[in-house]
């Protein structure tokens, strides 16, 4: 009786008896680990400041090394939180509508929160504008070219594939399933691709950085977050695609093809929403 029990104790605590670092119970370190390699940006940031100048405090080498370092730290814990939690037990849990609920809510609540920060910026970003209609507008360059409309293009298009994609697992159709992730993902990575090309044409080639001014500030500030985000989503849809590759996911099991269908749903449309304040708006505006 006290082997059994040991046994059902030891199958409770699934997964933190397999985690790393270890948990206690049912809870886990991985989260802790993923939120120090997030905070590890942050503190990056701060060291790039004080290492740039002749005054520089630190080694101009200081920041990018620590920002290596925590997205490091943070992909290393979001691999452990998500494969512990979810992955490595897949099959032999049970398929709980209430528990995919829960996760379901809890996505939309994390993307109110984003909405929330982005709406605080955009704020700042009018109430800023409404003073200074013209003159924040000087020497920008000509930003709706024929680059922000393909990138915008193609990220629409990755929306309309995951949703054929989160389609065709719901009819267990995992050929179509795969091959709409597998195309979603790739426009995934050529969007990134393309703003980071953006950036260097206009820091390069037009001189225009983040202390151009004012719209410059806010137009890296707010497109760099969105940039990030993207980075973000493109990891959690690069996580469902290695799943999906292993043979998990079926019409009865599909809550993270749900949860990172709403995220890059999400970002879709904030990009929108960028492309005609920032872009639109600033050719309007001059």
């Amino acid at each position: 009786m006290g082997t059994e029990d040991a046994h059902d104790d030891h199958e409770h605590h699934l997964p933190a008896v397999e985690d790393w670092p270890r948990g206690f119970g049912e809870a886990s370190w991985w989260p802790f680990v993923t939120a120090a390699g997030a905070a590890g940006v942050y503190v990056a940031a701060a060291l790039y400041i004080l290492g740039r100048g002749d005054t520089s405090l630190v080694s101009p080498l200081a920041g990018p090394a620590a920002l290596v370092a925590s997205i490091g730290l943070f992909l290393v814990g979001l691999y452990g939180w998500v494969y512990h939690a979810f992955v490595s037990t897949f099959w032999s849990r049970e398929a709980n509508p209430d528990s995919a609920n829960k996760l379901r809510w809890g996505m939309l609540a994390f993307l109110g929160s984003e909405l929330a920060t982005f709406g605080a910026l955009f704020g700042y970003y009018f109430y800023i504008r409404a003073g200074n209609w013209e003159s924040i507008f000087v020497g920008i360059p000509d930003l709706t070219g024929s680059l922000v409309i393909a990138n915008t293009t193609l990220l629409i298009l990755s929306s309309v594939t995951l949703h054929f994609a989160h389609t065709a697992i719901r009819k267990d159709d995992r050929r179509k399933f795969l091959s709409w992730l597998v195309v979603t993902v790739l426009l995934g990575a050529v969007f990134i691709a393309g703003q980071i090309y953006e950036y260097y044409e206009f820091i390069i080639h037009e001189g225009f950085t983040l202390t151009s001014g004012f719209f410059a500030s806010a137009f890296f500030g707010l497109t760099g977050l969105h940039g990030l985000h993207v980075s973000l989503g493109a990891v959690l849809l690069g996580v469902v695609l290695v799943r999906a590759l292993a043979g998990q996911y079926s019409a009865e099991r599909h809550v993270s093809v749900s949860t990172a269908s709403m995220y890059w749903h999400f970002v879709d449309v904030v990009w929108i929403f960028l492309v005609v304040v920032l872009y639109v708006g600033a050719e309007v505006g001059v």
